[in-house]
């Protein structure tokens, strides 16, 4: 599916988010908070355009994706980055390689997402840190509402004429629509080992980006109780309590 529309890709990412990729992805840039001779893996990356800031700002970036249409055009674009077929349940990389690790807007379509962050926190440093951007739950009710109509109503109309795979594109809303809401993404990553848990909302909620880092100690890894993260969103206590306090830049 994703080999199909990988020429157009960005183009109609564009058209459908009404220009708001861009700025998403520059918050997620600010949020890693790399710099120049440092390693980052770029999860799900696609076409490369996530990674094209951190190779030009001399970053050593590995743009890693399981489509391999989408990493033969990224190649041909930016035959300077290193694009590498890979699981994101299975990465082919060693223990400890990268300084930070990020994935935007390719969890939802990962088939076990938990055992993508376990992946993700293995490869990383300790010390180091994740940072996701996903689509997520708008948090007030009546632009929810708008919002899933434009998903499900909207969106696949506009695909139909910008996209050659218009199929995918109900499929990407379909997926958007099912995924969890900001406190359940913050409650996955505790189960699979990161701490110092925090989200920020762009666009009302539309998107979330999530923030952690992997602990420094060497005993780094899942929790020892693979359900303390749902008990601590159940009963809003411990650190999933602490996010919505810890969101403290406003939206731009």
């Amino acid at each position: 599916m994703f080999d199909d529309v990988a020429p157009k890709y960005d183009v109609v990412n564009d058209v459908l988010s009404m220009g708001q990729t861009r700025r998403w992805r520059r918050v997620v840039v600010e949020a890693m908070d790399v710099k120049a001779g440092q390693r980052v893996l770029d999860l799900a990356a696609g076409t490369g355009t996530s990674s094209e800031p951190y190779a030009d700002a001399g970053i050593d970036v590995i743009a890693c994706d399981f489509s391999l249409g989408m990493l033969k055009v990224g190649k041909r674009r930016r035959p300077d980055i290193d694009f590498i077929a890979g699981d994101a349940t299975r990465l082919p990389f060693a223990d400890n390689t990268f300084d930070a690790s990020t994935i935007s807007f390719g969890l939802r379509n990962v088939n076990e997402p938990k055992k993508a962050l376990a992946e993700m926190l293995r490869v990383t440093k300790a010390g180091g840190r994740l940072v996701i951007a996903e689509f997520s739950q708008p948090v007030v009710p009546l632009w929810r509402t708008m919002y899933t109509e434009y998903l499900m109503r909207a969106l696949p109309a506009i695909a139909v004429k910008v996209s050659s795979n218009p199929d995918a594109y109900v499929y990407l809303a379909e997926s958007i629509r099912a995924w969890p809401d900001q406190d359940h993404l913050a409650a996955w990553l505790q189960e699979a080992g990161w701490e110092s848990v925090t989200y920020r909302n762009l666009s009302g909620g539309i998107v979330a980006v999530h923030r952690a880092q992997k602990p420094a100690g060497p005993a780094a890894g899942p929790a020892t109780d693979p359900a303390s993260g749902a008990k601590a969103l159940a009963n809003h206590t411990g650190p999933v309590a602490k996010l919505r306090r810890n969101i403290t830049r406003p939206e731009r």
